[in-house]
């Protein structure tokens, strides 16, 4: 179970970012409303944003730019909220937004600590807590989810493990909203399955809870090593996302 105040805090985030009300993440019907991004939005939101569809398990909110609004309008009234996430209702929106410019781009989901998560996992290495001077050696390929090179500003907290001093796994967090930190996570694969994403996450959690933010943790649906060590971790699925963005960008993103 997530606690409620830690739902109130994600909701208002997400209500930031859709032009919303919290509680509207809480209604049974769903919620269409112009596009505009808050100024408490999370860091790593970039404009050109068409639309973003969020539920939180209730209904679908979404925040769409006017161009699009009447197509994203009959799509919410043709599908269950839950299926405007899935193929092949997708490629409906898809098809019919291609013909304006635009193309579904990200899909996510989001986690939140349990109300029960455990205390510190066990590891076999030693665990280093780590702040920013610690990272400026270590915004390497292997370390590309737990660190952001491209907002080193934002990464304030990480957890390291050692085997006789060699940094062998890595978790840090991005202070992407005011109350609400990002966790990333990587090991070196000749050391993946031994329990250590899990612990460096897990510990990471605790300290942010202690500086009293809200740990969020986010993977795509389709990779299952993350959604595991998510759950292993103390985590539980919180809300999912989906983000049209103007096919100009999407065509950048894939070169």
């Amino acid at each position: 179970m997530i606690a409620k105040e830690t739902l109130r805090i994600a909701m208002e985030q997400s209500a930031q970012e859709n032009n919303c009300k919290a509680e509207d993440f809480l209604k049974s019907q769903n919620i269409i409303t112009p596009f505009h991004l808050g100024e408490k939005a999370r860091k790593y939101y970039r404009e050109p944003i068409t639309a973003n569809f969020v539920s939180y398990g209730n209904n679908v909110v979404v925040s769409a730019a006017e161009d699009v609004m009447e197509t994203v309008t009959e799509y919410v009234g043709r599908y269950e909220f839950y299926h405007l996430f899935e193929t092949p209702n997708m490629h409906w929106l898809d098809s019919r937004l291609a013909g304006r410019g635009h193309k579904v781009c990200f899909m996510a989901e989001y986690y939140l600590p349990d109300v029960h998560m455990c205390g510190a996992i066990p590891c076999d290495y030693e665990l280093r807590i780590l702040t920013q001077p610690d990272f400026r050696e270590l915004y390497l390929p292997q370390w590309s989810n737990a660190l952001c090179e491209d907002r080193k500003h934002l990464d304030v907290l990480g957890v390291g493990a050692y085997e006789k001093g060699r940094l062998i796994g890595l978790a840090g967090c991005s202070a992407d909203g005011e109350e609400m930190w990002q966790i990333g996570v990587d090991v070196l694969p000749e050391y993946r399955k031994k329990g250590i994403a899990a612990a460096l996450t897990n510990r990471l959690a605790h300290e942010i809870m202690e500086r009293d933010k809200v740990p969020f943790y986010c993977s795509a649906w389709s990779n299952i090593r993350s959604v595991r060590n998510a759950i292993k971790s103390g985590f539980l699925p919180a809300w999912v996302e989906m983000t049209v963005k103007p096919e100009t960008v999407v065509r950048e993103m894939n070169g």
